[in-house]
């Protein structure tokens, strides 16, 4: 996968003003360049922080906004009142912007000097009391924003902030993804169409469709060259099933997969596409439903969604950019079936696509009959995803709004060996337990088809339905039924009230 923060920027602005003298201002100017240069140089922020110079007066402010809107390369802005910033002067500026708004909530240093504090370090340090004015305008333009108090000696302000940072990188990749759909969605099925039209409006993220036998054009003109150097790949990449090892009875099977995967990358290039779509019953002259070669692409970054299902192939790429470089995977998944013997757990898995990046043990190269579709028996990848930590979410939509829906799992072991089942698995726990977490993911309306990652979580999710102005509903440990039904309904009156009437 390219590296998505390479390239992008978050602008560190410091607000003052002019009432307490030059320099103040000066000192202001070299203390808000320290905090910039910690948060620059911490590893869990993963994009750059460049400083701009303090903020004293409206026009700049109106500028400075202005300017970050225009640049390609800044994702979002950090504000921090350093002293006191009379918050009206930030009122044109912050109507402006329209990137991704952190409020840090910081000081230049974490202790307190007792012995000698005066009124002239009383007069510079006071963010305690200029970020109060701040944050009262903020929430009085009802500006979407995360808000993070605390120093950035901190891993805890720091994580946060990458989570933040992190966020705005997938923010800016969807609102310029355009995502191909190779046929239409599944017939008859209701919770993955959805309203693109909106979601371009909203997202930015631009969903069309292109007829399957666009890309089999492209596939039949593949190079048998550059089919054997994928396949040598594959060797190098995975185990091999005896018949589909070169030489073996299934070996052009993975051979095929190979040639769609050389197509789709090429039509997805070319198209300065980042998502798809397949559909199962619109495979037109493919000879093979993609599935190894889908895997490929999920692991790479690329978003996916089985049957037409442009919603969660969106909400893939989005959470692959805000979890790149970080360890776990990231997949397209579908909860199939339960356990409910001893501890219930979840099995999910798909047709074929499911993403290796989430893989606890070498993946292998399969080939097993499919009984949809009425083609040729696909190649895909087998294997179990790794125990630990992750979080599974779904979109839908519901008429009104778009509702994105997480639950926090714990992914573990099978129970037992799953020899018989010929694709990709992973198994999970849901939070806080299976009753009050299927029940509430049925009450809140959450779809079949969602992303499991192991490698973001609640933060990012937080963050990026705030920069979306978009409903979260979060299923974790502390949830409970009444709760979650209370959460639903308050959320149902705000984002209607918050959308207008």
């Amino acid at each position: 996968m390219v590296d998505p923060f390479e390239g992008h920027e978050v602008w560190f602005l410091t607000g003052s003003q002019g009432l307490y003298g030059e320099e103040t201002l000066q000192q202001v100017a070299e203390q808000s360049q320290r905090v910039a240069a910690a948060l620059d140089e911490a590893a869990e922020v993963p994009v750059r922080v460049v400083w701009k110079p303090v903020l004293t007066d409206a026009a700049a402010i109106r500028r400075a906004m202005g300017e970050a809107n225009e640049d390609p390369a800044c994702v979002g802005v950090v504000t921090w009142m350093h002293t006191f910033s009379p918050a009206k002067m930030w009122i044109s500026g912050l109507d402006a912007l329209r990137k991704p708004l952190l409020h840090l909530h910081t000081q230049a240093d974490a202790a307190l000097p007792w012995a000698t504090i005066d009124m002239d370090f009383m007069n510079l340090n006071q963010a305690a009391h200029g970020d109060r004015e701040y944050g009262f305008v903020l929430t009085r333009l009802r500006m979407p924003r995360t808000t993070v108090a605390g120093h950035v000696s901190n891993p805890r302000v720091r994580s946060r902030v990458g989570s933040w940072a992190r966020a705005a990188t997938a923010a800016a990749a969807a609102r310029s993804l355009r995502l191909a759909r190779f046929g239409d969605n599944m017939r008859n099925v209701a919770v993955t169409e959805g309203d693109k039209v909106e979601a371009e409006i909203r997202f930015g993220m631009s969903v069309n469709t292109w007829g399957v036998n666009d890309l089999v054009a492209v596939v039949d003109t593949v190079e048998d060259k550059a089919v054997d150097a994928l396949v040598e790949e594959y060797g190098d990449l995975y185990e091999f099933a005896d018949d589909a090892r070169p030489g073996g009875p299934q070996h052009e099977a993975v051979r095929y997969q190979a040639r769609i995967e050389a197509a789709l990358r090429s039509f997805l290039e070319d198209g300065g596409f980042t998502a798809f779509t397949t559909n199962f019953e619109d495979l037109g002259g493919l000879r093979q439903l993609p599935g190894l070669a889908v895997q490929r692409l999920m692991a790479d970054g690329y978003g996916f969604g089985g049957e037409g299902d442009w919603k969660t192939a969106a909400l893939l790429r989005t959470l692959k950019v805000a979890a790149a470089g970080l360890p776990g995977g990231t997949s397209f998944m579908e909860d199939y079936t339960y356990d409910l013997a001893g501890t219930p757990k979840i099995l999910g898995a798909h047709m074929l696509e499911v993403c290796p990046t989430i893989a606890g043990d070498r993946p292998r190269v399969e080939v097993h009959p499919l009984a949809i579709g009425g083609r040729e028996d696909p190649a895909r990848l087998v294997f179990t995803a790794a125990p630990g930590e992750g979080v599974v979410v779904g979109w839908c939509d519901l008429g009104d709004r778009f509702r994105w829906v997480a639950n926090e799992v714990d992914v573990v072991e099978p129970d037992e060996p799953l020899p018989n089942l010929p694709v990709a698995r992973a198994v999970w726990q849901p939070r806080p337990d299976f009753e009050t977490a299927t029940e509430g993911w049925l009450t809140a309306g959450g779809p079949h088809h969602t992303v499991l990652s192991t490698a973001i979580g609640a933060d990012e999710l937080t963050d990026l339905a705030e920069v979306f102005a978009t409903e979260l509903v979060v299923i974790d440990a502390q949830t409970t039924r009444r709760r979650l039904a209370q959460e639903l309904r308050w959320g149902a009156a705000y984002h209607r009230l918050a959308q207008g009437l």
